[in-house]
């Protein structure tokens, strides 16, 4: 991958960032699956990357951690298996970049305020039917 990860129209990892090593994945496939190194494993230090802005690199290691490591495995073809880590990492940077909405609190309807009143009048006239009264009531 001579090519630069995109991530965002903003965030784009170098390829020399990114560490690959291809192990033999064990599991069905025949003679040639079992003796190949089919299995990528992906490894991105965040920490240390160009990447990001500071502020989007606190942001990625607070709910990823410093470094990021992917194996996939489940193809017969090292190359297929490549571009599933690679689209894995970039599923997961892309969620960890994004920046949660703030809510903004805001009044209750007056439908859903008279709704909430009048299941509570209904709760409370029940109950109150299941007391037992004597008869200095």
């Amino acid at each position: 991958m001579d090519d630069d990860l995109r991530i965002t129209s903003s965030v784009a990892i170098p390829a020399s960032e990114l560490q690959w090593s291809f192990i033999a994945a064990g599991g069905p496939g025949g003679q040639h699956a079992n003796t190949s190194n089919t299995a990528a494993e992906l490894r991105f230090d965040i920490e240390t990357s160009t990447a990001f802005s500071e502020a989007q690199r606190l942001r990625v290691i607070e709910k990823l951690g410093p470094s990021v490591r992917i194996v996939a495995r489940e193809e017969r073809s090292q190359l297929r298996n490549r571009d599933l880590a690679t689209a894995r990492l970039v599923a997961m940077l892309v969620d960890a970049l994004r920046v949660p909405t703030v809510r903004r609190k805001t009044r209750p309807t007056k439908g859903s305020v008279q709704r909430r009143l009048t299941s509570k009048a209904q709760t409370s006239e029940r109950k109150s039917s299941r007391r037992y009264r004597t008869g200095d009531d």
